[in-house]
């Protein structure tokens, strides 16, 4: 399943490649072992055919404002989840649609233009995962974690957001904790949550995208 999964990866900040090298082959096998993971747990959850996502790799103001936006929170977080897949619960909308026909002039050569079938199935949309990354930074360095380890596990808990995954509930966390535990170490990373007081692992309200916020002594939700 992951294999069907098209990541589209935009680096809005160039402070992301100079801190990590190759950033987006991390983003990518980091999403891509989410991804597996829940497939592995749940095998039947995605539809069949193409599936789409996206990794923003922003900064602070972009985050905030998104925040602000969409969350009445006006202040950065570390990572937003905005899933649409897993917050709209079944394929809805993703159906194909009866293409108008146009009128063209003169028909072109072979391998001018390439057609869509009617016939293709739409892809479906996961949703956007958005990191800010002043933010990112300030949590590596105050937890003594490496840069590219913690955008790892960020990346890595957008991800399981989009897929319905959460922690409002004491047992979702645990739920999603042990599976991001999982993942990272697959990915040769310590634990993220060992010695992080509980304060920092729980939301601090459910709904539609949040901002899960392990360096925040106030608790602050997930995507």
């Amino acid at each position: 399943m992951p294999d069907r999964v098209e990541i589209a990866l935009s680096i809005e900040d160039e402070r992301w490649e100079a801190s990590v090298a190759d950033v987006e082959m991390l983003c990518e096998r980091s999403a891509r072992s989410a991804l597996a993971a829940a497939h592995a747990q749940d095998p039947d959850w995605l539809p069949g055919g193409p599936i789409e996502m996206s990794v923003i790799l922003a900064d602070d103001d972009t985050v905030q404002e998104l925040n602000k936006n969409y969350r009445g929170k006006d202040k950065p977080t570390n990572v937003l989840s905005f899933a649409l897949y897993a917050d709209g619960g079944d394929d809805e909308g993703f159906e194909n649609e009866e293409q108008d026909e146009e009128e063209l002039g003169d028909e072109p050569d072979d391998g001018d233009v390439e057609f869509l079938s009617p016939e293709a199935p739409v892809p479906v949309i996961l949703g956007d995962v958005i990191l800010a990354f002043e933010t990112v930074e300030r949590e590596a360095r105050e937890q003594r974690k490496a840069f590219a380890d913690h955008l790892a596990h960020l990346v890595t808990h957008g991800v399981l957001h989009l897929l319905g995954y959460d922690h409002i509930e004491d047992s979702e966390a645990e739920q999603m904790e042990r599976l991001e535990t999982q993942i990272l170490s697959g990915l040769g990373i310590a634990d993220p949550y060992a010695g992080l007081p509980e304060g920092h692992r729980a939301p601090d309200d459910p709904g539609g995208s949040a901002a899960y916020d392990p360096g925040d002594t106030s608790p602050d939700p997930s995507p």
